[in-house]
């Protein structure tokens, strides 16, 4: 008797179980359509804006000059050469301040800082800072670099002030990815005997490197499309002279805020050919960050 109260209890156990596992597959599939059709809507909206920013600008990107001249107060005239060269200055001096100063405040919090309270405040507010709007970041390169350094409203200012906005980016994803290091891998090298900055230098880092580049790429790019800080900071929108570190300077962003703030029709394609001009350029910072990630992959 009691065997079979026990078969009749482990029939109704397995035919729930299998109603559960029949139940969970359907709600699986509803909700893979649903993230597959919100996927299709975003993909469907950034190809509308690469139509509609390509229709109107691409004639106007194409015209002779448009790359190598600076600015004319006519729409069909002159180009975006010191926005380029700005933009790229800012670009390089970004990556030159946030890769070395990010990575290294991720290595002391990972593999040095103790676990005290301190650290537990810290590592909160970078996330926080994470999330913070560009143009607090404006603010404060407003009040350090321009008044409190003295830099003015120079190119350095904006440097350093999108290396701010970049750096808790690189931190948090710095993080991760050495967070994300077997301890194995360095169990292994200390139990041969290596220091610990050998360890790292030699072991976590390369581990670590591919997604440290992917932070990197994300917060360049975060900084370079930035264009409300940079206003804050001091950027103008007409510049007739190539930009020095230490001269009034522009960016792609300012530049096409300039051309879509004016009334003339033509600026609007001017605009959109200068948007085709920053989209190549994060292309190709990304491309060449996503070859460096690439070649220093461990397989």
């Amino acid at each position: 008797m009691t065997t079979s109260y026990q078969r009749d209890d482990s029939l109704d156990s397995a035919a729930e179980f299998t109603e559960n596992v029949e139940s969970r597959e359907t709600l699986g599939k509803v909700f893979e359509i649903l993230f597959l059709l919100g996927l299709l809507i975003g993909i469907f909206i950034l190809a509308l804006l690469l139509f509609d920013i390509f229709r109107d600008g691409l004639a106007r990107f194409l015209t002779p000059g448009f790359l190598t001249e600076t600015p004319s107060r006519f729409p069909d005239q002159g180009g975006i050469r010191p926005a380029i060269i700005s933009s790229i200055l800012l670009g390089i001096i970004v990556i030159l301040v946030t890769v070395p100063v990010g990575v290294g405040a991720a290595l002391y919090l990972e593999e040095y800082a103790p676990k005290a309270w301190w650290t537990a405040v810290i590592e909160i507010n970078i996330s926080n800072l994470a999330g913070v709007p560009s143009i607090v970041y404006g603010l404060l390169g407003l009040g350090v670099f321009n008044y409190l350094l003295g830099f003015g409203p120079a190119l350095v200012s904006g440097a350093f002030t999108l290396s701010l906005l970049s750096l808790p980016v690189i931190i948090v994803t710095a993080r991760e990815a050495i967070r994300a290091v077997p301890d194995s891998l360095r169990n292994a090298s200390y139990g041969l005997g290596v220091a610990k900055w050998r360890t790292i230098s030699s072991h976590v880092l390369p581990y670590a490197v591919p997604s440290i580049l992917t932070g990197v790429i994300i917060s360049v790019s975060r900084a370079i499309g930035d264009a409300a800080s940079l206003i804050v900071v001091g950027a103008v929108g007409f510049l007739t002279f190539n930009p020095g570190l230490f001269q009034r300077f522009m960016a792609l962003p300012i530049q096409i805020y300039s051309y879509i703030s004016r009334p003339e029709p033509g600026f609007a394609n001017a605009a959109a050919a200068t948007i085709i001009a920053l989209l190549l350029l994060i292309v190709a910072l990304n491309g060449v960050a996503i070859y460096i990630r690439q070649r220093f992959s461990i397989h």
